[in-house]
């Protein structure tokens, strides 16, 4: 498997324009380290041009180093090493101690239903999988199929859904081996009561996260025993994937450590650096995504698995910061309540909200008939070109094939067959 990768480093990959114009974002920051310009800027320090065939040895190498030593080479092997040694002479505070000690943890997913669908989604310490959850309970309520997907009272509907979810996201959640993250965010009788809350005409204000049923008690992890990137797949096997890997925004601090072509992520931004200061998406956290020792911080991946009297359907989810949840929860609300297959579903116009600050962001293919019928509401709108980037993989309509869905806002191509 990593063999496949290292050729893909080795050989290179044309860049596409959205690429490109990611790279030309952050030129300044990529010219400070020597690496990193090495890689991702020409001789004159500007940014790879879309067309560039973008090759990476020194990635290429690592992938082959790790699969000839195992992931002991990254822990406590070469790659530790010179990542402590670059933290050590650049001000860091990474040591080898620190890669040696990680281990992953393997959690149990998030389990609901929404109109009698199964949804399995990623547990804390991601918000993705819970909250998608609560949305579509929210939801499930509400005749959403009577409505104009495409039509303000939908908007407006699905909305006032997303700014009760992300008000309890920003009290409740963080890493459970740390904080008690309730069980009680998805309780039915939860969310109908939030439901109870929303004003069919009107947007309502929401000045805080609601306290679902047993907070302290029923909890997970206490079971026994924007560079952001997600695929979907499936196989004629059975086997059915939903995978988000992310470094947080392009090209994360913008580090790479000499001699390996790797990317330092900046994921403690994903914490909550203190209660009521917002983070580079402008997400607030409180005491519960607190930095801490030996802490994993808060994410919004939201990669989900969709089944349908038991047998997987759709698999599904996005990069784009706290819009992952919003465009995830969308595709599902397409598939589910509007009968659409995966492709269709993900070129659907989009919009997001996060509870703070208080305001829809909306795509322009929605018009200005939709965006003034909101504002008529009381909401707040922002208009935008794109929002976000999903993909999926679904079953055809013979039940059998397979339908790969690649977002159309972004360069590139899905397969089914």
């Amino acid at each position: 498997l990593l063999e496949a990768a290292a050729r893909v480093a080795e050989t290179g990959f044309t860049l596409g324009g959205s690429h490109a114009a990611r790279l030309a974002g952050v030129r300044d920051e990529l010219a400070r380290f020597p690496a990193a310009r090495a890689i991702y800027l020409d001789a004159e320090g500007r940014a790879w041009r879309p067309g560039t065939v973008l090759r990476q040895p020194d990635l290429a190498a690592t992938y082959r180093a790790i699969a000839r030593e195992g992931p002991d080479w990254f822990y406590r092997g070469g790659f530790a090493a010179r990542t402590a040694d670059w933290m050590a002479a650049n001000g860091g505070l990474l040591t080898r101690d620190d890669f040696a000690a990680y281990t992953p943890r393997r959690r149990p997913p998030v389990r609901t239903t929404y109109r009698g669908w199964e949804v399995v989604g990623f547990p804390p310490p991601s918000s993705g999988g819970v909250h998608v959850a609560q949305i579509l309970r929210i939801l499930e309520p509400f005749d959403v199929a009577a409505l104009d997907p495409l039509g303000a009272e939908f908007v407006h509907l699905v909305t006032e859904a997303m700014k009760r979810a992300f008000a309890d996201r920003a009290h409740w959640l963080g890493d459970p081996d740390h904080a008690a993250v309730p069980r009680g965010l998805v309780d039915p009788a939860y969310t109908a009561a939030l439901a109870r809350g929303i004003d069919r005409e009107r947007a309502t204000p929401v000045d805080g996260h609601g306290t679902p049923p047993r907070a302290e008690e029923n909890v997970f992890g206490r079971e026994a025993g924007r560079h952001t990137t997600h695929f979907s797949t499936a196989d004629a096997e059975g086997n059915w994937v939903a995978c988000t890997a992310t470094v947080n925004t392009t090209l994360g601090s913008k580090v790479v450590v000499p001699g390996t072509g790797i990317v330092l992520n900046n994921q403690m931004d994903d914490f909550a650096a203190q209660p009521g200061v917002p983070n580079f998406f402008g997400l607030l956290g409180a005491e519960a995504n607190a930095v801490g020792p030996g802490k994993r911080p808060l994410s919004s991946m939201s990669p989900t698995l969709l089944l349908r009297d038991g047998r997987p359907v759709l698999s599904v989810g996005a990069a784009g910061g706290p819009t992952i949840i919003t465009q995830t929860l969308l595709a599902i609300l397409h598939v589910v309540d509007f009968g659409r297959d995966a492709a269709s579903a993900l070129a659907q116009p989009r919009f997001h909200h996060q509870w703070r600050p208080d305001e829809i962001r909306i795509e322009r293919a929605y018009g200005p008939e939709v965006v003034a019928a909101l504002e008529a509401r009381g909401h707040r709108v922002v208009v935008v070109d794109s929002l976000g980037a999903a993909q999926a993989v679904g079953r055809g309509p013979d039940g059998r094939g397979f339908i790969g869905a690649h977002d159309p806002r972004l360069d590139g191509a899905a397969e089914g067959w």
